[in-house]
């Protein structure tokens, strides 16, 4: 059984991992940020009697459902708000535009004036943006290996799949995030 102490450190060392992962997959920090702490809680509420070393594979598989059961939700309301919408007669003056006001709050936030930390952001929002458009199975494997640091026996069980599948996601992950990023001009050695 896991001590509060150990089951505080644990939390501790996977919350920002656990978080842009979440990220990666639902594209919205906030939504991330709500799957990730019901995922704790459904730990520390749920699991907090097994041992230490069983922690991790039990909180990325409680964190993959918390995932999937927000993307359900989200059909689901999706699907409300659309068939609503066809009784909507629009907003009074017409102007709003989504994409506008998108633009809008991406050109707000923090700009970095030094040419190397706005380099080092494009980077890496461009290798962001790679790994968010992969295949979500592809991109789980990927993140469970090489971001959990998961071996290959874990990822296959936190993901509830072969070990074969796995090492193909990550395989078809990491030709696709390297063909992606050199199209970008990003030289690097993903590839062996």
């Amino acid at each position: 059984m896991a001590t509060d102490q150990e089951l505080s450190d644990f939390l501790k060392s996977v919350e920002k991992r656990a978080f842009k992962r979440t990220v990666f997959t639902v594209r919205d920090d906030d939504a991330a940020l709500d799957i990730v702490q019901d995922a704790m809680m459904r730990l520390a509420e749920k699991y907090a009697d097994r041992p230490a070393a069983e922690l991790p594979l039990v909180f990325q598989r409680i964190l993959s459902n918390a995932t999937m059961d927000w993307f359900r939700r989200r059909k689901v309301r999706q699907n409300v708000v659309q068939n609503l919408s066809d009784f909507d007669g629009g907003d009074d003056d017409g102007d709003f535009d989504l994409l506008e006001m998108l633009n809008t709050v991406d050109g707000a936030m923090g700009s970095e004036s030094a040419a190397d930390s706005v380099s080092r952001a494009q980077i890496l929002h461009l290798i962001e943006q790679a790994v968010a458009d992969l295949p979500g199975r592809q991109r789980e494997a990927f993140l469970l290996r090489y971001w959990e640091e998961f071996d290959v026996a874990e990822t296959a069980a936190a993901m509830g799949c072969s070990e074969g599948s796995v090492k193909t996601h990550c395989s078809r992950a990491v030709h696709a995030l390297a063909t992606a990023l050199r199209a970008k001009g990003i030289q690097g050695g993903l590839e062996g």
